[in-house]
């Protein structure tokens, strides 16, 4: 077992608050360990114990590191290939044994995170915890409102209805549509064959969003590690 630290001084080593405003947050009731309330005094185990403020995981272990990619395309979300066709690992420097979180089609682009955090892993991964991913899809044809519309009441298809939570047509012209939509399931290739199934075959697929995470000045194929409070923003409720 880890060397116990208090609970003010874990919250301010991982750069969420001062101790005093930790002190503060614990008696106010928003910081749980294990499920239940702290008091002052409190002790953490990094290695073992679940430490949340306002709900959300603080990753409190110094072993653990999750890094947002800017995937380019034709880069494969796995952990390793057979074929020996270059992986999101390859592009993220760390010298710990990480993980892709979810998946990101070869032929998609845009925000993933590789990470050996499991808490954080399931709650953006599990469809019960509501952590959306926001895509820009350009795809062929131009799209009516009413098309986009079927995108956010249901569209089926072979595994079962496939719905977004939001679609909003950002550009139609010149036999294409821009469209932004915000999808919370994740099943594979689940946009693609959304607009497929509606006649409008995707050309560029771009997830730009993971919950209220954005990283807009990211380059294609560059990657950073997140800091506790970059955390506390992929995964607040929404």
């Amino acid at each position: 077992m880890a060397e116990r630290i208090r609970v003010q001084k874990a919250l301010a080593n991982a750069g969420l608050m001062s101790r005093r405003a930790a002190e503060e947050a614990m008696v106010a009731g928003r910081v749980l360990l294990n499920g239940n309330p702290v008091v002052l005094g409190d002790r953490v185990d990094p290695t073992a114990d679940l430490l949340t403020l306002d709900g959300v995981p603080v990753p409190v272990s110094e072993d653990l590191e999750t890094h947002v990619l800017n995937k380019p395309v034709g880069v494969i979300s796995s952990a390793s290939d057979p074929r020996g066709r270059t992986t999101v690992l390859d592009l993220v420097d760390s010298d710990k044994r990480l993980y892709p979180v979810g998946r990101l089609d070869a032929d998609s682009e845009g925000l993933i995170l590789v990470s050996n955090d499991g808490e954080l892993t399931n709650r953006v991964t599990h469809p019960s915890y509501g952590i959306t991913k926001k895509y820009l899809a350009e795809v062929r044809g131009e799209l009516s409102q009413g098309t986009v519309s079927r995108l956010t009441t249901g569209v089926d298809l072979d595994d079962g209805p496939a719905r977004a939570r939001s679609a909003n047509l950002v550009d139609t012209s010149g036999g294409r549509s821009l469209v932004e939509l915000v999808m919370v399931e994740g099943r594979n290739r689940e946009v693609r064959r959304m607009f497929e199934a509606l006649g409008h075959p995707v050309t560029r697929l771009v997830r730009t969003a993971i919950g209220g995470f954005t990283e807009p000045d990211l380059k294609p194929g560059a990657s950073r590690k997140l800091s506790a409070v970059d955390i506390q923003r992929l995964l607040a409720p929404r």
